[in-house]
């Protein structure tokens, strides 16, 4: 076939090297942007043949989100702008781990497999963040899908959200919106707006926002963005990609893990902060109190303060809908309290990874998912949206019922449903605070965190370490989980658990407890028995005080 000989021809200017293997993990492919050449192409192939399989446009995004600058990574878009299905996750590190003289073979398999129609049209949306590496392999992507015979259209730099939202626009045929940057923009900033009208009297003061950009494309867009919002958003921009380099001791990763604010961010007691990651698809917020002490207000705060906000309207719409939080292990013990005692919501534990939390979330009418780090949206179902809509038209119903109504209906557009988006998340929490009159000091206030601490361990292979119930429980090694339980009974409100690392042979461990000092002391003791039972490599982990 014609369409294969452009394959093997092109292949052999982006040649794989030999015997390098790389898995298709919660996140694409990620490494040193210099090994990822041959993957970029592929992955051309694949969203090209992605797209014939499912007659719809496919993303292709070319970031490596929170990781170093040196670094760079792949990410397919599915029709509806969610993550590729785990079926294609697999053919994804099949034909990346193909050595050059395989790839036909491993091509014409996939095509098997799926039955795809090869004279189908295919459509791919390729966007790239603002690492050097992107360019040259972005343009990798653009010639895969063209070695198929498959049309391309370059976004050029956007943030990862933005390329989810313009693929579902695409797929919708512009129900969900315009399928361009400035229709984004447009349908956020106009839902925003219409949203804050509901504040009453709300001060210049409290329309301020220090926005951290990680020096990435969060940064670039927020800017783009600004003049949509008609000064209903004052922001003060730091970390914005003119000096720094990206996520180098910024972003949403560092501040979240560091437990400290950005360099380079100049922040006043009490004022309302956030910092975005590198593909701005996470978001975590903060500040500092009179006395200088650092408050983080992570994703479990956030996915707090949406629920209880939606709860609230639901019940003054009077709307029967089923609404639900979705966390990880990862979410601090404290909010699932108080989400399950005080306001009374469904939680589900799902394992770690935006895929499983989405997949979740989609089971309710309303779904509330952010982990810890801040990555996250809410999922309305058709029908909930439905019934949304009908009561905010409905003349009969009386004011408060009314009013509520409006109040979600407006509330919708704000959100990026296809998947977590740092600027779309941004606008909820602050259109939030605004309706509420609140202060980031009262909504940290909502509930306390649980002290706590994560820690890695280096291992021979994560693959010794199983887990089960939603990562809480380890199957293997044998003996380690009556060791970690052992150890949490030391200590009041503890609980801990570990989980190999999706992306590196690392161990991750997480513990919690009633203070600071007893939640590292867990976390150290954890470390030294997966140490001692998982194959630990290099020295043992030092206490941590």
């Amino acid at each position: 076939m014609v369409q294969f000989q452009e394959v093997t021809k092109q292949s052999a200017l982006h040649p794989k090297p030999a015997g390098l293997v790389l898995q298709y993990g919660t996140a694409g492919f990620r490494t040193n942007a210099k090994l990822l050449d041959h993957i970029m192409f592929r992955m051309g192939l694949l969203a090209t043949l992605r797209s014939k399989k499912t007659k719809a446009t496919i993303g292709v995004m070319v970031t490596a989100s929170h990781n170093p600058e040196e670094d760079n990574g792949v990410k397919l878009v599915d029709p509806m702008g969610e993550m590729v299905t785990p079926t294609w996750e697999v053919y994804a590190t099949q034909l990346a781990n193909a050595e050059q003289d395989d790839l036909l073979a491993s091509l014409k398999d996939i095509i098997e497999k799926e039955s795809i129609n090869m004279s189908q049209e295919a459509n791919v949306f390729v966007g790239k963040d603002t690492r050097s590496s992107s360019v040259s392999l972005s343009k990798a992507v653009l010639d895969g899908v063209s070695a198929l015979a498959g049309h391309s259209k370059d976004f050029g730099l956007v943030t990862t959200p933005q390329l989810h939202y313009m693929v579902c626009c695409q797929n919708t045929q512009g129900e969900y919106g315009e399928a361009t940057v400035e229709g984004y923009y447009t349908k956020l900033s106009q839902a925003f707006i219409q949203l804050t009208k509901n504040a009453s009297n709300c001060t210049d003061d409290q329309k301020h926002l220090s926005v951290d950009g990680a020096n990435g494309i969060g940064a670039l867009k927020v800017r783009e963005m600004e003049s949509h919002l008609k000064k209903e958003l004052h922001i003060s921009l730091f970390n914005d990609g003119s000096t720094g380099k990206l996520n180098h001791q910024c972003g949403a990763d560092f501040v979240k893990v560091q437990q400290k604010p950005p360099t380079d961010m100049k922040m006043n007691s009490g004022e309302r902060c956030c910092s975005f990651d590198g593909d701005a698809d996470r978001i975590v917020y903060y500040y500092t109190d009179s006395e200088g002490r650092f408050h983080l207000l992570d994703g479990d705060k956030v996915a707090t303060l949406i629920s209880t906000f939606l709860k609230e309207l639901l019940t003054q719409a009077g709307l029967d809908l089923e609404m639900a939080v979705v966390q990880t292990a990862y979410a601090n013990g404290s909010s699932t309290n108080y989400l399950e005692d005080t306001m009374k919501v469904t939680v589900r534990c799902t394992k770690t990874g935006v895929k499983h939390l989405h997949h979740a979330a989609q089971e309710f009418d309303i779904g509330v998912y952010f982990e810890a780090n801040g990555h996250g949206t809410v999922l309305f179902s058709k029908a909930a949206e439905e019934k949304i809509q009908r009561l905010a038209e409905d003349s009969s119903v009386a004011n408060e019922r009314k009013r509520a109504a409006l109040l979600l209906r407006s509330t919708i557009p704000v959100i990026n449903q296809t998947v977590g988006d740092a600027i779309s998340d941004m606008l909820l929490i602050e259109a939030i605070l605004a309706i509420k009159g609140m202060t980031i000091q009262q909504w940290d206030a909502i509930y306390s965190d649980l002290p706590n601490r994560q820690l890695k361990v280096k291992v021979a292979d994560r693959r010794v370490i199983d887990t089960a119930d939603a990562e809480r429980r380890a199957v293997s090694p044998k003996g380690l989980q009556e060791a970690i339980d052992s150890l949490v009974r030391k200590y009041r409100e503890a609980r801990s658990f570990v989980r190999p690392s999706g992306t590196e042979d690392v161990v991750r461990v997480y513990a919690e407890a009633e203070t600071q000092e007893s939640a590292d002391s867990l976390a150290h003791e954890v470390s030294l028995a997966v140490y001692r039972l998982a194959g630990g490599v290099g020295g043992e982990p030092e206490p941590l005080h």
